[in-house]
């Protein structure tokens, strides 16, 4: 039986992976520090004898007993109000994280891949945005210690590979969407479907005329699976190529969910991108890859999801305390 180590496995992507591939018959070792990752994400899967959980912070020393075919590096806060509060953190799991766990790659032989991120592209400048675009990232704003972070993670998985021939892979995500996404975490889709369920109105920020590319988290995760077992160490963007804006967005969820909200405007916040589509070439030819879920059918499922919670978790206005780790 293959063994696979998932970090960041109580998180929203991280906990659907480790579904995935418990269900293609792999042993899945789990491991979180729950900074931002929630254990109801995974809880359903602690029964099995094929998935071991750690609790354990990848910035310092990663052990795993045993043999170990693939790592999937997910940890990571991903919302800008997780890395705006937490900014050191997202600094060190993108950087001394992603350099412990290639170094277990080493050791063990394994297949490694990294989660990077469309943020790497920064406010584009190049529209749709392909494998090949450097990006124009601001790296002392706000934003840029996740997205320097995932610069620097690429950069050292690229020469873990050209130095120690460690098997690498790279996937760039574009916004992801789906079931155990957490509310009040900065995103758009959560605060929207949010803000409805509780009848306040709906903020955007800026004039709403930025875009953005939604992909289900279906298709997100059969494009890792795919990039896992190709033989392509360079980057790969995979995300639904599908753009929208953010006001026509707040319309939609608004018909969606059946409320009648208002919609608001307050200011952009500093480097937020204006723009944000993949070309997703790459991963039709490489991976005979292409986003299969439609907006309508994959935001049905995610607000059939956050309308089966309770009350009080609808009601929190945080849903993270991070006293802890600012010490």
């Amino acid at each position: 039986m293959k063994r696979i180590l998932i970090t960041g496995a109580a998180g929203f992507l991280g906990s659907h992976l480790c579904d995935r591939f418990i269900k293609e018959g792999y042993f899945v070792i789990g491991m979180d520090n729950l900074i931002t990752g929630d254990l109801k994400n995974i809880e359903h899967l602690f029964k099995l004898e094929h998935f071991e959980f750690y609790h354990h912070d990848i910035t310092k020393f990663v052990h795993v007993p045993g043999q170990l075919d693939y790592i999937l590096h997910f940890a990571s806060p991903a919302s800008p109000i997780d890395y705006l509060k937490i900014p050191i953190q997202t600094l060190k799991v993108g950087s001394l994280g992603t350099h412990n766990l290639l170094g277990l790659a080493r050791v063990k032989k394994a297949r490694i891949l990294i989660a990077s991120t469309s943020e790497v592209y920064g406010d584009p400048l190049v529209h749709p945005q392909t494998e090949e675009y450097y990006g124009n990232v601001n790296t002392i704003g706000p934003r840029g210690v996740y997205d320097e972070a995932k610069r620097f993670q690429e950069s050292i998985t690229m020469a873990y590979h050209t130095f120690h021939g460690v098997e690498t892979r790279i996937v760039r995500i574009f916004n992801t969407y789906g079931p155990r996404m957490r509310l009040n975490d900065g995103r758009v889709i959560p605060a929207f479907i949010g803000q409805a369920l509780r009848g306040e109105d709906l903020t955007i920020f800026g004039d709403g005329m930025q875009t953005r590319s939604f992909c289900y988290v279906d298709d997100q995760v059969e494009g890792i699976f795919r990039l896992l077992h190709s033989d392509y160490v360079y980057p790969v963007n995979i995300g639904n190529p599908d753009e929208i804006t953010i006001k026509d967005f707040a319309e939609e969820i608004i018909k969606l969910t059946g409320t009648n909200q208002k919609v608001v405007y307050h200011p952009l916040p500093i480097n937020d991108p204006l723009q944000r589509q993949p070309d997703t070439t790459k991963a039709k030819e490489i991976l005979g890859w292409e986003a299969k879920v439609g907006r309508a059918e994959g935001m049905k499922i995610t607000y059939e999801y956050f309308k089966s919670l309770s009350p009080e978790e609808l009601s929190k206005e945080e849903h993270k305390d991070f006293t802890d780790y600012i010490k």
